[in-house]
């Protein structure tokens, strides 16, 4: 007989690790929280800059990108989160929320209920705030944001280099406004990572209502009558949820769920052999994700953090750690940065920066005496659209993923304004006594024409994807404002594929966000 529970979540990342703790709250409801990946037991998932060995390593299902055909065909790695905790488990820990006027834009376009003024309440809900309590920020919630905990002189001389070109300094970019050079808060408690499974699982971990299951793949969703009522696990059980199954496997996992389970385009599941339970041709459509460019420079003296490297001064590095909670191993790497314009005459900021305290986790970087200093710029509201598709009906087989990078001629040149923005920072007079020469674009990258280039051998994604299951009040939307998919009961979507369009920031403090405010709706729904 198939086991029964009142809430399924599919996926324990950001947002379904808060649905599992929310939803489990007071003991009534039955809640089973399934994950593909395995546990968060390795230590690299504690320490701030363990996430530069956990993207690339046991965190990561090691999935890439097609070809992208507007970038010279180039593939991406794509790194999509294999632990409890999900992106939050592996991330820079960037606690970045985006700009109010992303919200009030869903908002616009028809999504009742998700203006800035609507999810404001949610985000100081999950929070709390080693800083600021006021009308942004809240203390008491269970998600650890703290100042960073380790920086180096070369960030102040960032900000006066930014401050050269006309950036200001903004004390707290997710405050009352997002322009400016800033240091990040980060999703951080006790200089120690604030995962999403740290911060709401691991308190309520005795929960008895409260079952989670790690190593547990979902092959397919159980649809009986036009209604979700379980799922089956790759390993043939059976489980049934009596009130819903709520899918929180990502911008990619649950599209991809979706299109497995023959919920999706009915003529891309022909293509592969899966049988039509429910036509919806936006699934896996509107993909967006942030392209990631850097400038990098070599350093003249030992201003950043690759110098630790070395075997000999990562056991330092490790002392110092232990120690007092300081140095490299509790810096995040990126924990500077801001919001500039690529467009002057953008609405908001469109432009972001990550300087990178090193070059270690760029590839293509030749080795430099002293190391260097990278700083990212993203261009964060692309026109361009991509899909998540299958390639075969076989669970075990990876996606086929396609950001569409650069489609849209304007995503290029914005991209590109915001690389020769990095390069002018950098080579401003209060980086003059850090910085020995930029190596990345360098100086034969002249024209237009040598910056695609460039771009399309040196750029990443930022992990930034969304918008695959989109939010609507429209009919072709994938699920309506209160996150319930459209034309199968029983069904409801939690992450950031809900998003119509991605926000102008790091997505994770979002994809809580979400989780908290989709945790209210379904209790209201449901009368408890």
């Amino acid at each position: 007989m198939a086991e029964g529970y009142d809430y399924i979540i599919v996926g324990g990342g950001s947002a379904g690790c808060v649905l599992a703790a929310r939803l489990s709250e007071g003991g009534g409801a039955r809640v089973l929280l399934l994950e593909a990946g395995g546990g968060d037991w390795h230590p690299f998932y504690r320490l701030p800059a363990g996430f530069a060995k956990m993207t690339k390593g046991i965190g990561s299902w090691g999935w890439e990108t097609v070809p992208q055909r507007h970038m010279k065909d180039r593939v991406f790695n794509y790194t999509q989160a294999k632990v409890i905790g999900g992106g939050s488990a592996i991330n820079a820990q960037i606690y970045t929320r985006g700009n109010a006027q992303d919200y009030d834009d869903w908002r616009q376009m028809g999504c009742e209920g998700w203006s800035y003024e609507d999810v404001l309440p949610y985000f100081r809900k999950a929070e709390h705030n080693d800083t600021y309590e006021n009308r942004y920020h809240g203390k008491g919630g269970p998600l650890g944001v703290s100042q960073p905990a380790a920086p180096l002189p070369i960030c102040e001389a960032y900000f006066e280099a930014a401050a050269a070109i006309g950036i200001p300094r903004n004390e707290d970019i997710n405050g009352e406004k997002q322009d400016g050079a800033a240091y990040y808060q980060l999703t951080q408690r006790n200089a120690r990572r604030s995962s999403a499974a740290m911060a709401y699982l691991a308190p309520v971990r005795y929960r008895k209502n409260l079952t989670r299951r790690l190593n547990a793949p979902v092959k397919h969703l159980i649809v009986e009558n036009g209604r979700a009522v379980g799922v089956n696990l790759l390993s043939g059980e059976r489980l049934m949820a009596e009130t819903e199954v709520i899918l929180s496997g990502g911008a990619i996992g649950t599209p991809r769920l979706l299109q497995l389970s023959g919920i999706g385009p009915a003529d891309h599941l022909g293509d592969v052999g899966i049988g039509v339970v429910f036509d919806q041709p936006n699934v896996g459509e509107n993909l967006q994700d942030h392209l990631d460019l850097y400038c990098i420079c070599e350093v003249s003296g030992p201003h950043t953090y690759d110098r630790y490297a070395k075997l000999h001064m990562s056991a330092l590095a490790g002392i110092q750690y232990l120690l007092n909670r300081t140095g490299p191993v509790a810096s995040s790497l990126f924990e500077t940065g801001g919001f500039w314009y690529a467009d002057p005459d953008a609405r908001s900021p469109d432009i972001q920066f990550h300087l990178g305290l090193g070059t270690g986790i760029e590839k293509g970087v030749e080795a430099m005496p002293d190391g260097g200093v990278t700083l990212n710029s993203c261009y964060l509201r692309p026109r361009s659209r991509g899909t998540v598709r299958l390639q075969s009906s076989d669970p075990a087989k990876a996606p086929l993923i396609d950001p569409n990078y650069l489609q849209d001629s304007r995503d290029r040149e914005m991209s590109i304004r915001g690389l020769k923005l990095t390069q002018e920072i950098l080579s401003q007079a209060p980086l003059k006594p850090f910085i020995r020469a930029e190596r990345l674009p360098g100086p034969n990258v002249k024209t237009d024409e040598d910056y695609f280039d460039f771009i399309c051998e040196h750029s990443k994604t930022s992990h930034h994807c969304a918008g695959t299951c989109r939010m609507g009040s429209d009919p072709e939307a994938v699920v309506d404002p209160r996150l319930r998919f459209n034309g199968i009961e029983g069904l409801r979507i939690v992450d950031n594929s809900i998003m119509p369009t991605v926000i102008s920031s790091n997505t994770n403090a979002a994809a809580i966000m979400i989780g908290e405010k989709a945790s209210d709706m379904i209790k209201e729904d449901h009368g408890t």
